[in-house]
């Protein structure tokens, strides 16, 4: 405002702050903000001040709030911030969540590449299938993601790892296995998760999967600290010959953890001479441990029917005298089988 005028026409002041005339009329009409002034020709005009409030109703409205609780905040002292802004955070969270759900369904249509309209609807049932209530609509769903539509990896990801139904996730394990190569890599996600029901599922997923990327993530969760994760991959790891499976194999047959599967899973690995001897002589050392449970050292002792070479054989020929008369007598039954064989 220039010197010896005592106010600026609307159209300046729609100029100077970017609020258009009409809604600087829609704030006279409420009462928000009155031009206050008068020029020489005794015309209205906003004065330093309306134009300050002006900024302060636009700043309020930039949290999101109405014009009538940006009036209350400007005028009314006990009208405290808290609440309202807290609401404000409230709700705006909300409607980001919505948006995201938005923007990533846009994103699975779009990865699932529809050639027409026909076939985005076919998308879009199938997430929304995918999503439901009922188990069985879920099921069917993944079932059909491979030859109906092409549901995008990520979907299928999604719901695999958040799913609890057993009949469903290995539908839709099914499906993620037949997906492509990306699956891996978004199940990865899957083994970093704080919950261990989440990782379990990942690892489930990724047994049934090829390839060695695959593998590599298995190989990977056998560092989990919850030992179901670390057993399922494991067993997967055994029947797939990665020898890094032998120690967490032996501990499972140790606490009788799915012991049987475990014990095959060692058979297994067995296949290669060296390894044999591997787990021959980790098999002999925990036998040796005197503070061992006479039913532990009873399974050890029928894990190593499994076991082929020299270091095994050795193992249970000293296991024919042993005190415990069932390892003794499992000892003698397997050698049997061994020279008969």
């Amino acid at each position: 405002m220039r010197r010896g005028e005592a106010g600026v026409l609307i159209g300046e002041v729609a100029r100077r702050s970017g609020v258009s005339p009409r809604m600087l009329r829609h704030y006279e009409s409420l009462g928000l903000v009155r031009p206050t002034g008068r020029t020489a020709a005794g015309y209205r005009a906003y004065t330093e001040e309306d134009i300050r409030r002006i900024f302060h109703v636009e700043s309020l409205r930039s949290l999101g709030l109405s014009l009538r609780d940006a009036g209350r905040a400007l005028d009314d002292p006990g009208f405290t911030p808290s609440g309202l802004v807290a609401d404000l955070a409230r709700r705006t969270r909300e409607r980001i969540a919505r948006e995201t759900e938005l923007l990533t369904r846009l994103q699975r249509i779009d990865a699932a590449e529809p050639a027409d309209w026909q076939d985005v609807l076919q998308v879009v049932a199938l997430l929304r299938n995918l999503r439901s209530g009922d188990a069985g609509m879920r099921q069917r769903a993944a079932l059909s993601s491979v030859d109906t539509a092409p549901v995008p990896v990520e979907a299928l990801v999604e719901a695999v790892l958040s799913e609890t139904d057993p009949h469903v996730a290995g539908a839709l394990r099914w499906a993620l296995a037949q997906a492509g190569e990306r699956g891996p890599e978004l199940l990865a996600a899957g083994l970093g998760s704080a919950l261990p029901e989440v990782r379990g599922r990942a690892v489930r997923c990724l047994a049934e999967i090829p390839g060695e990327r695959a593998t590599a993530l298995l190989r990977d969760a056998l560092g989990d600290p919850d030992p179901s994760v670390r057993r399922t991959a494991a067993l997967e790891l055994g029947a797939r010959g990665v020898a890094d499976a032998m120690p967490e194999l032996v501990g499972m047959v140790v606490e009788e953890a799915n012991d049987v599967d475990a014990a095959d899973a060692l058979g297994t690995l067995a296949g290669d001479a060296a390894v044999a001897d591997r787990i021959g002589a980790e098999l002999a050392d925990r036998l040796a441990d005197a503070a061992l449970d006479p039913s532990a050292r009873r399974r050890l002792t029928q894990a190593l029917a499994e076991i082929p070479g020299p270091a095994a054989t050795d193992t249970l020929r000293s296991l024919t005298g042993d005190g415990d008369r069932a390892v003794a007598l499992t000892a003698r039954y397997v050698l049997e089988l061994r020279e008969s064989g």
